[in-house]
């Protein structure tokens, strides 16, 4: 363990900054405490450069676990607020329930529609003609579920 031996405080600094470049990809706000007690374990080495390695790791896994912990349960506690706009990033399930006109004809079940400047594909359950209106049912994915109108 002698490659432990030879850490100083700016080690934890680089592990801090790996790890918040992990977490800048990944997203998941678990790497994200992780860095931050390695920062923190960093601060505490520069402070007190004699202090041994297996204590920095002891502090270190301490401060990781009690983070991620913590922030668990205040996520539980304080769950994310609705939002005003709970379509914003689920374009087709703003559809439901809106009519539209068929731009190609539903055969076999499938067709589609043209909706302000996208078209989409759309499933029923009987074929029908060109110009027919229709009315969004379902959404499956980035297949509209439709019905005569």
């Amino acid at each position: 363990m002698e490659l432990f031996n030879d850490m100083v405080f700016w080690h934890w600094f680089v592990i801090a900054i790996v790890l918040i470049t992990i977490e800048i990809f990944t997203g998941s706000m678990f790497v994200f405490f992780v860095a931050v007690a390695a920062a923190i374990v960093g601060v505490m080495a520069w402070v007190a450069p004699d202090m041994p390695w297996t204590a920095e790791f002891i502090i270190w896994s301490v401060l990781s676990l009690a983070s991620v912990i913590g922030w668990h349960y205040y996520r539980k506690a304080h769950p994310p607020e609705d939002t005003d706009q709970p379509s914003l990033n689920r374009r087709g399930s703003q559809y439901v329930g809106r009519v539209f006109t068929l731009d190609e004809p539903i055969v076999n079940g499938v067709g589609k529609i043209k909706v302000d400047d996208s078209t989409w594909k759309v499933v029923s359950e009987s074929d029908m003609k060109k110009g027919d209106k229709v009315k969004v049912s379902a959404l499956d994915g980035v297949v509209l579920k439709v019905e005569k109108a």
